[in-house]
């Protein structure tokens, strides 16, 4: 199978703990895009925090944020944006006070941490997320949040839970991407290690999941490479692409 696009998540994954991107990873990005290889960045993160490090990789084609809900080309145009409405984001921060957990809400502008706005109708909303550490707790919450079907569910890690519009996620957004670039999601390679990045892992030609990964992530994945502090992102470029 020939790779034709690498999708990489970024936090535990293309970074390390430091939030940097390794040398090592550095080296087998630029060496896959000299094969014509696109790269492409899929996370969860808002464009201002994703940008800066496919700016650093020079890559050349789209950005994949906020776990889907936007797509912008590596030269900062929007390509596609999909918000979470407001009556969502007031039934979110009513659970927020219910269960009395820490949060975050990514607008279009910004990332909210600990604080909710005043004019949240002011705003136009992304994603919700809600933070804890008692996993008895935290599936109680999901539970509740599976019942409504207004809401796409995952995490970035295994203390929170991450709330976007239904529908939105790295997967649906990686087809569109797939779909402007000519090619199919059987020609791509998608790396990660969260609940947010198992779609993506499942529908594509070669799913991996890092060292780190969460057990089902790495369960749905065809392979798993390193941790992502010993450069696993290189580790897979490497034995699928440039061999």
């Amino acid at each position: 199978m020939a790779i034709k696009l690498i999708a990489l998540d970024m936090d535990g994954t293309l970074l390390n703990k430091d939030n940097q991107v390794s040398e090592q990873n550095k080296s087998a990005i630029a060496k896959a895009r000299e094969l014509g290889v696109e790269v492409v960045l899929s996370t969860g993160r808002h464009i201002s925090t994703c940008k800066p490090i496919a700016d650093e990789l020079l890559l050349s084609s789209y950005l994949i944020t906020v776990n889907g809900s936007e797509i912008w080309t590596t030269e900062g145009e929007l390509v596609e944006r999909q918000p979470l409405g407001l009556e969502s984001i007031k039934r979110l921060i009513e659970l927020h006070k219910e269960h009395q957990t820490g949060l975050w809400m990514t607008s279009t502008e910004q990332v909210w941490r600990e604080e909710i706005p005043d004019q949240l109708e002011e705003i136009l909303w992304l994603k919700f997320g809600f933070n804890l550490k008692d996993e008895t707790h935290r599936d109680l919450i999901w539970k509740e949040l599976e019942k409504d079907p207004q809401f796409e569910l995952s995490n970035s890690s295994p203390t929170n839970i991450e709330v976007n519009a239904i529908g939105i996620n790295k997967a649906t957004a990686l087809e569109k991407v797939c779909n402007r670039l000519g090619i199919t999601l059987e020609e791509v390679m998608t790396v990660g290690d969260s609940l947010n990045d198992i779609k993506m892992i499942k529908e594509a030609g070669l799913g991996i999941a890092m060292e780190n990964a969460q057990p089902a992530v790495k369960k749905a994945a065809d392979w798993v490479t390193g941790h992502h502090d010993q450069s696993g992102v290189a580790q897979a470029i490497e034995k699928w692409v440039l061999q």
